[in-house]
């Protein structure tokens, strides 16, 4: 998943600039029909029985990722800080279409707020009307680095 503007701004800001930045208590998965894009620009779930539900993470741990060096191209093991959801989040069955499901975000509020990570789908999903989207435990992956 990827970094949102906003979280990318207010922890610079407190970690360099000493200025502070009020976490938030609890964070909601937020379903989208488009990409968020990191400016928070993407078109939300709405309607229809939709509402951001509550996820939790467990703590950081390292592990081991298989990426492609930026600069040689050649495929190197990487150790990076890694979080995952502790627990499934179950998104409210879904009372009217909405729509095909292609990416997820993690806001700061259950409406409105801010944009923290985001990423897309690895199999984009129409919810129809009586569909129930969940996220399995360890689905939701973020890291730092």
């Amino acid at each position: 998943m990827n970094m949102s503007n906003y979280l990318a701004t207010a922890l610079l800001n407190q970690v360099f600039r000493n200025t502070a930045y009020t976490r938030p208590g609890k964070v909601y998965l937020a379903l989208y029909t488009s990409n968020p894009t990191a400016a928070d620009t993407g078109q939300e779930v709405s309607g229809g029985g939709y509402s951001r539900q509550e996820i939790t993470f467990g703590a950081p741990t390292i592990e081991t990722y298989n990426i492609y060096h930026p600069t040689t191209g050649q495929r190197v093991t990487v150790l990076k800080p890694t979080m995952k959801n502790s627990a499934d989040v179950v998104m409210p069955t879904a009372t009217a279409d909405w729509g095909q499901v292609s990416h997820i975000g993690i806001r700061d509020a259950a409406t409105g707020g801010n944009l923290l990570y985001f990423g897309a789908l690895e199999t984009p999903r129409s919810i129809l009307t009586n569909d129930i989207y969940k996220m399995l435990t360890g689905q939701i992956v973020l890291t730092l680095a």
